[in-house]
């Protein structure tokens, strides 16, 4: 752009970034990571744990345009395509004798969230930047699942009104199961956010009806509405140091060069962030002093890089997951220390809360889980019916009770907080770490149940109780 104060048109930022995040969830070895891999060429399970496990444990997340063959003839769903992030250019249909040109659709951040029951926390996490969701659901196993039922209820606490379902390793199952389980996943879905999403059966394993997925993707979740022009804000989902062992800081006549400052990865909500630009991160710094009071100091920075993936950009836009790379001392930055803080211009921030008062609604009945005794699979056929009936065998949600210790999400943040007043459906929670947070944001709720926090519910956040910043 020649002007870098201006405002950048939406078809120039989707070219160089992703512009919607698209939340993948679903109970632990349903193909999550697979689909992800066979739409964006990346594989999401990076870490050294996770290969050895072959389970997402950290947020994966990667980067995919979505094409539309622009030849009216070329028939559907084959004239959707998923390419990579770095494709640029004139593309062909390469569907033989269509001869059409594909035309950018869609820009997207995948977001691959852990399955496993015991890693809640970090698929919560993964939620608060989502604009959207794919639910996906094995053919091979009875629906729903314990963290198939649990997700589903996490996005929707989290307000999203678009999801996308999608029945995986339809080749490991017969015509008969592969009905019965449409049926089951159609049931579970009822009187939900994904009542009306048509059920799309996929191999992301053989690569087999992907195209129908990306069609989906492409027609049924539309763009956000997004503010441009409001005040910089993006929600920290990661952080690290960018260095490398043995590197050190040289000192010329030309500047310093060598080591890099700390990078914060996350989700822009509102505004444009550009490169030279000053940014605040809050809380920040969390101390206690000589008193056990609690001393919070913003962490103020400039701008050095913005990445999406490996592009390069000079200014980044909300939607998509961004790195940013800052002037941090990169100790502040590694192994995620960051996650939870929010990053905006100074003076246009939330404040810091110690204290909450909410306005919840509680789930009648713990999911996530099948029971206090081990439960056949084939007997998830009834969950929901046990879950709305009058005989269940699912834990029932008790009321809140003066301290009562509770897992909270706002944001990305997650920390515990006690009850110290509850009336009617409203409660009053002390924190145990700051959080820095919008009245009138939602939050998720999770209470321990057999060594785990497991959702309970969600609620408004009405007033709080701000902290002085040093």
């Amino acid at each position: 752009m020649a002007n870098t104060n201006s405002q950048p048109t939406f078809a120039e930022a989707m070219e160089n970034q992703a512009t919607i995040n698209i939340g993948i969830i679903g109970h632990v070895a349903h193909g999550k990571s697979a689909l992800v891999r066979c739409l964006t060429g990346i594989n999401t399970i990076r870490f050294k744990q996770e290969r050895e496990r072959n389970i997402t444990m950290k947020i994966g997340y990667a980067n995919a345009k979505l094409y539309k063959c622009n030849n009216a003839l070329c028939p559907r769903p084959k004239c959707f395509k998923a390419y990579s992030s770095h494709t640029t250019g004139t593309v062909i249909c390469d569907r033989p004798t269509c001869g059409g040109q594909m035309q950018l659709v869609r820009h997207v951040s995948f977001v691959d969230c852990p399955g496993h029951d015991v890693l809640m926390q970090n698929m919560l996490n993964g939620a608060a930047v989502m604009d959207a969701a794919i639910l996906l659901v094995a053919a091979n196993e009875a629906c729903p699942q314990p963290q198939t039922a649990e997700h589903l209820a996490a996005v929707e606490t989290m307000n999203l009104q678009h999801i996308v379902v999608v029945q995986n390793k339809c080749d490991l199952v017969s015509k008969d199961q592969a009905a019965m389980s449409f049926n089951q996943i159609k049931q579970f879905t009822n009187g939900t956010s994904a009542q009306e999403s048509t059920v799309v059966p996929i191999s992301a394993e053989m690569e087999v009806n992907v195209d129908a997925v990306v069609e989906q993707l492409c027609q049924q979740i539309p763009m956000p509405v997004r503010d441009y022009a409001s005040d910089p804000r993006m929600v920290v989902i990661r952080s690290f140091d960018i260095n490398r062992p043995g590197d050190t800081l040289k000192l010329s006549g030309k500047g310093a060069s060598g080591l890099k400052g700390g990078v914060a990865g996350g989700s822009i909500t509102r505004g444009v962030l550009r490169v030279n630009d000053v940014v605040e991160i809050r809380p920040g710094l969390v101390t206690r002093d000589s008193n056990n009071h609690i001393r919070v100091r913003p962490l103020r920075t400039r701008v050095e890089s913005l990445g999406s993936e490996s592009t390069q950009l000079k200014f980044a836009v909300p939607g998509g997951l961004i790195g940013v790379g800052t002037l941090l001392d990169p100790f502040l930055c590694r192994q995620d220390k960051l996650v939870g803080n929010v990053l905006g211009k100074p003076d246009s921030m939330p404040k810091v809360f110690i204290e909450l008062t909410i306005h919840f609604t509680l789930l009648r009945r713990l999911l996530g889980i099948a029971g206090n005794d081990s439960v056949k699979e084939t007997q998830y056929e009834q969950y929901m019916q046990d879950n709305f009936g009058d005989s269940s065998r699912l834990t029932k949600v008790s009321k809140f009770k003066k301290h009562d210790v509770l897992q909270i999400n706002v944001g990305a943040c997650t920390g515990l907080a006690t009850v110290v007043g509850v009336k009617d459906d409203l409660a009053k929670l002390k924190l145990e770490r700051p959080v820095c947070a919008d009245i009138g944001e939602s939050i998720a709720l999770s209470r321990k149940f057999n060594g785990s926090f497991r959702l309970i519910g969600w609620a408004k956040i009405v007033k709080g109780k701000a902290l002085m910043l040093d």
